[in-house]
């Protein structure tokens, strides 16, 4: 947890808010790796990458 609280106090003093959407991003394609990797939509979801 204190890792997420220092990438928000760095985009706050350093104004990069232009980096939370390419966080955001990240996270949700790598719950979606993490999830579909040992059901049956594995090979479906690894033909988007």
């Amino acid at each position: 947890m204190e890792f997420l609280t220092d990438i928000l106090r760095f985009m706050k003093q350093r104004k990069k808010w232009w980096l939370a959407p390419v966080i955001v991003i990240l996270l949700l394609l790598g719950i979606l790796i993490v999830l579909g990797g040992g059901s049956a939509l594995a090979p479906f979801i690894y033909t988007l990458f």
